[in-house]
């Protein structure tokens, strides 16, 4: 798990406000409107589609874009022509990476990829080349009881990380566990189990802090040389940033010596 909470890390470090927040919002409407595309405009009923809401309000898409995107996707305001499509390549010293984009136009997207693994010391690969490292799954995230306590009682339940576990098997997770880094609990589940554990768990009375389909490396590779980390940041951040990309994923670990050491 380590390799999926270092990027998220990365990235939460890295981020500059101004145009991580228009890029963001780029993402969130192409998410919503991909969503209302394929599964309809009800909340109620697309699954997908709430998840994606919920993202982009947490994030501080206004309501009256949201409402744009649903109605695009669903084709009340016209449609945007976007589709669903993956990239895979490697980095700077050998690391994995594995993108998620939303685009209308392929060749400019894959041209665009291509450009930055070149600048910075790595190649897009193809299909199936690193894929198979970069598990789906869901992942939802609870807060621990000191911070749920922060709410009112009425909002949220009460519960410690024994009563989590023995709750969480009524739906067949992969794994429960407390996570160090986030101060939080983690649940990981497949893809097909994913929404009847979120709705499950709602349905307890837990709070749930995230809920995202992912992808999680199932190895690491570590840099330990300054400049090389360096390349591999910069490809990431440079990746995350493209309008058309929706999510990067990267099997990447460096120390925090050499992360302090990189100055980007």
């Amino acid at each position: 798990m380590s390799g999926h909470s270092k990027w998220a890390n990365i990235k939460h470090k890295k981020a500059k406000a101004d145009a991580a927040r228009g890029v963001n919002f780029a993402k969130f409407s192409r998410e919503i409107i991909i969503a209302a595309k394929i599964g309809g405009g009800d909340l109620s009923g697309n699954f997908r589609l709430r998840t994606a809401v919920e993202k982009a309000k947490a994030g501080g898409l206004p309501n009256d874009t949201i409402k744009r995107a649903i109605d695009k996707g669903a084709g009340n305001l016209g449609s945007d022509n976007f589709e669903e499509i993956t990239y895979e390549g490697y980095g700077a010293g050998g690391v994995a990476v594995f993108i998620e984009a939303a685009t209308d136009n392929r060749n400019r997207t894959a041209g665009d990829i291509r450009s930055y693994f070149t600048k910075f010391g790595g190649n897009l690969g193809e299909t199936g080349c690193v894929g198979w490292i970069f598990e789906p799954c869901g992942l939802i995230s609870i807060a621990k009881p000191e911070e749920q306590n922060k709410r009112s009682k009425e909002e949220v339940k009460q519960f410690d990380f024994d009563k989590l576990f023995e709750d969480c098997m009524e739906f067949d997770p992969l794994d429960v566990w407390e996570d160090e880094d986030e101060d939080d609990y983690k649940i990981k589940t497949t893809t097909d189990n994913f929404q009847a554990t979120v709705e499950g768990l709602e349905k307890l009375g837990y709070k749930l802090k995230s809920s995202d389909l992912t992808r999680i490396p199932s190895n690491s590779n570590e840099i330990t040389d300054p400049a090389t980390a360096k390349k591999v940041v910069l490809l990431l951040e440079k990746l995350d940033e493209h309008d058309d990309v929706q999510n990067v994923y990267s099997n990447f670990e460096a120390s925090d010596e050499i992360m302090a050491s990189i100055d980007v």
